[in-house]
């Protein structure tokens, strides 16, 4: 059973905690299944992108009920980031943002293999 958009949330933000990283919610959508993107900025200029990876990778035993993501954007700046996520908004308004900062590592989230 996948958790709700706004536990999930609480439990990323727990956990990004105690690894050291500042979170917070830029945009809240849907509380009880808004899809999600998570926005990391590394301290440096730069930032990365995670967004929803299709459902064919939410299929198998080892994710079934998790939220399983994909790197989007890779180190890009602020504005391709803005760009993206606008599209995004057109097309679901009930999305969620979340950012978390940290110059160490990459956010706790559940990635999708690359095919």
């Amino acid at each position: 059973m996948r958790l709700t958009t706004a536990i999930w949330f609480g439990v990323f933000m727990r956990n990004e905690s105690q690894r050291g990283a500042f979170v917070t919610a830029v945009k809240t959508g849907a509380q009880q299944a808004g899809a999600i993107f998570v926005i990391h900025n590394h301290l440096d200029g730069s930032f990365s992108l995670y967004g929803p990876a299709p459902q064919v990778f939410t299929m198998d035993d080892e994710t079934s009920g998790d939220r399983v993501f994909e790197k989007v954007l890779d180190r890009v700046g602020q504005d391709d980031v803005d760009r993206y996520l606008e599209k995004q908004k057109n097309f679901d308004p009930d999305l969620w943002i979340v950012e978390t900062e940290s110059g160490e590592g990459t956010p706790n989230l559940v990635l999708a293999d690359p095919l």
